[in-house]
Order: structure tokens, then C-alpha cells, then sequence
């Protein structure tokens, strides 16, 4: 089975690997144009360093739907495109030239969490399982018949980081099975309940700010959720305070629970007030320095109980 593949972030990156590995052939690696994305030192995308570090021919159009570019993937003639976070919608011409047509690997079970930042929306929404799902792509967003899909449970202080990384995994996995389905005539195709679909935004950074109104159990779905990138924040002194490994309850030995409001302060942790419940804070980064245990954090900084921290943001 010949193969074009088409990915751009990292995400996409371990399943070309796995492909790599496999009987497949990649006849193409198709991905954005260089450029500097964020801290990255390369202009490449991690897509493009897996093409190169196997010696597979790369493309980098910058438009998938114009004709010269439309023009170079038929000159391969593909059984199959596998589509990965490639970052561009496909035109008919392209999703109608392969034999097997175009596969798409999507981080959540569809047709729940269609468009951007599935992962981040599962964990941020406290879903118990989501998971993967190959589908055979249409000119919609997400809205393609589904092949197969795998859940996965989260796990109980499950962070958007590693939810990323075992999804990954799942998601080349499951996309080998898809090929060996489709290359073996059994594979099937699940038209979308359409009355089941939910689509989700883009994550920007300033969606990181910590509402402490919210009843806490959500808070610690928000900063999980928002962990790495951008991470959940308030401020402390002035400064950036971005919160990590967080736990709720309830209730605190009587105490009122006023959002943004110190609580409680012991020596490795403190508590601090919802709009329901406590936030009970083990990890921490304050503005300017590293990521540290609150109790490390505490015994640099005075921090006492009536302290507000969602202040001067």
C-alpha cells in the first residue's frame, strides 16, 4: 500500500514514526512550510524531522489546494492519504484520489469534540473516557464516516501533557489496524450521529486565568486541562502564580470558602477558597522562577491565611 502522509506537529509525528516501523510504504510527507513555531530552535515541524531523519521525500505547499499542489500529489498516485493534524482542509480532488481515500486520525470519539483541541476539552470538561477514531475523510470538519475508534479512561489526575502522549500512542495504533482493514476489504464505515456532535474552539492564552468563583472540583479539571500549555494562573505580589498539581475538597474545618481567598497554610501546601469547596495547591510556579512543591514555595515566601491571590491581573 502506498502512502502520503500529511501532518505537521508532534502529534502527527508519532504516527509517521510508527509508520516508519511498519510494512507500509510512504511515498510522501506532506507538511506546513518552515517556520519558527514558539520556543522551537527549528524552523522544521516535528513531522518534517521524522521525514528527514528516515530519508523520506518531503512537501511543504503553502496552500494544499492549489492546482500545482493538487498536481504533485497525483503524480504519486496513492492508495491511501493519512491525514494527522496537517493544519489545512483538503479539496475534493484530494480526498477523492486515493483508492482507500483519505484517512484522518482524530484525537476523541467522534462525533463528540470535532475541530480544535479535543485532548484539552476532555480533560478540561472532566470526561471520565474519550479516546481515538480513524475516519475516511469528506470536505466537512471532523464529519467523515468513522472506521474504528479506542477508548481510553483518564486517569484520576490526568493532565492535557499526558493525555497527549498515550493518545498519540493509541492513535498509531489504531491507525495501523485501519490500514490493514482497509488493504483486507473488511474495514467498515460508521456514518456520524449528527445528533451527538459537539465541536470545540481553539485554546488561547489568555483562557488560562483562574476563575475561583467556579466550585472546585471543575478548577482542578480547568488547570489539568490547561497544563502544559497555557497553564491556569492568578497572581501572587504582582506576579504570574501559575497553579499545577491541585486537589479539591469540600469542606474545611468550618471555615467560609471565598474564592481567591487563603484558607489554610501547612507546611507543604495551602488551601484556597472556591465558589465551592477548597483548592488544595502541591505544586506552584511563581513568575521568574522554576516549577516547584508548595512547600518549597512557602518556605521562600510568606504566605498566610486571608491572603487573597486572584488579585492584579
Amino acid at each position: 500500500m502506498k502512502i502520503i502522509f500529511m501532518g505537521t506537529p508532534d502529534f502527527a509525528a508519532g504516527a509517521l514514526q510508527k509508520l516508519v516501523e511498519s510494512r507500509y510504504e510512504i511515498e510522501l510527507v506532506v507538511t506546513k512550510p518552515d517556520c519558527y513555531r514558539g520556543k522551537n530552535k527549528s524552523p522544521y515541524s516535528e513531522v518534517k524531522e521524522v521525514a528527514l531523519e528516515h530519508n523520506l521525500p518531503v512537501y511543504q505547499p503553502e496552500k494544499i489546494k492549489d492546482a500545482e499542489a493538487i498536481s504533485k500529489l497525483y503524480e504519486y498516485k496513492p492508495d491511501v492519504i493519512v491525514v494527522i493534524a496537517y493544519g489545512q482542509m483538503l479539496s475534493k480532488d484530494i480526498l477523492t484520489l486515493p483508492k482507500y481515500g483519505c484517512v484522518n486520525v482524530h484525537a476523541s470519539l467522534l462525533p463528540k469534540y470535532r475541530g480544535a483541541a479535543p485532548i484539552q476539552w476532555a480533560v478540561l470538561n472532566g470526561d471520565d473516557i474519550t479516546g481515538v477514531t480513524t475516519m475516511r475523510m469528506d470536505e466537512g470538519m471532523d464529519t467523515g464516516d468513522i472506521i474504528m475508534q479506542s477508548e481510553v479512561k483518564l486517569m484520576p489526575k490526568e493532565t492535557t501533557g499526558t493525555l497527549f502522549d498515550r493518545l498519540m500512542y493509541e492513535g498509531a495504533d489504531l491507525l495501523l489496524k485501519t490500514l490493514d482493514e482497509l488493504e483486507a476489504g473488511t474495514a467498515t464505515f460508521i456514518k456520524q450521529d449528527e445528533s451527538k456532535a459537539t465541536k470545540t474552539k481553539m485554546i488561547r492564552k489568555e483562557m488560562g486565568v483562574i476563575d475561583f468563583t467556579r466550585p472546585a472540583k471543575e478548577l482542578t479539571w480547568f488547570i489539568r486541562g490547561m497544563t502544559p500549555w497555557p497553564s491556569a494562573y492568578t497572581s501572587y505580589n504582582d506576579k504570574k502564580l501559575k497553579l499545577f498539581d491541585v486537589e479539591y475538597i469540600d469542606s474545611l474545618d468550618d471555615i467560609e470558602a471565598v474564592p481567591g481567598r487563603i484558607a489554610k497554610v501547612t507546611k507543604d501546601s495551602f488551601y484556597v477558597g472556591t465558589g465551592s469547596g477548597f483548592l488544595k495547591v502541591l505544586s506552584l510556579q511563581l513568575e521568574g522562577k522554576r516549577l516547584m512543591d508548595t512547600g518549597e514555595f512557602l518556605r521562600g515566601n510568606k504566605l498566610e491565611e486571608g491572603d487573597i491571590i486572584n488579585a492584579g491581573i
